[in-house]
């Protein structure tokens, strides 16, 4: 997979739900309508991903788009960064932290931690990081300053259960 100039046909298909992507040519590069910013933005790899796992995120876990936004900025150690998706929870709270990157990108333990970094800024209770192939979750449990691996990305509906029962 290459850069934006690439149709996304030519793209892998991700264990993912099927999209399908409101795209346009700008300028010689490849954009993609994001919903969540209102606006379209640059197709990249990990864009690709973030729209497809945004897509996930809305229809099959039912998690409602009005408690997402992609592109998060925050300060951390004085330095302004970005975390990719952030899920809110009715009170407006951070709820879940996203973390993509791109299908050829292997997810290590640097991916995690920059996450965490993330999470110790914003205290979400789920931090999930997706390449489109893999996805993996976790819950904080906070009252034993731990956190455990999940099986599966909790729905909307069961998000709020305790994480023993995920």
């Amino acid at each position: 997979m290459k850069g934006n100039s690439e149709e996304p046909a030519a793209w892998p298909p991700l264990n993912l739900p099927h999209v399908s992507l409101r795209i346009r040519r700008e300028d010689g590069l490849v954009k993609v309508f994001d919903s969540l910013r209102g606006k379209y933005v640059n197709l990249t790899p990990e864009e690709y991903v973030r729209q497809h796992f945004v897509a996930y995120l809305g229809g099959e876990l039912h998690y409602p788009a009005s408690l997402m936004a992609n592109e998060v900025s925050i300060r951390l150690n004085h330095t302004a960064k970005r975390c990719d998706t952030v899920v809110y929870d009715a009170s407006g709270r951070p709820f879940m932290i996203v973390e993509y990157k791109a299908p050829g990108v292997r997810i290590t333990q640097s991916v995690f931690d920059q996450i965490v970094r993330y999470n110790m800024r914003l205290h979400a209770r789920y931090l999930v990081v997706s390449n489109g192939f893999s996805h993996y979750c976790c819950v904080m449990d906070y009252t034993r300053d731990t956190y455990h691996f999940i099986p599966r990305i909790p729905d909307y509906a069961d998000a709020n259960n305790p994480f023993s029962d995920n």
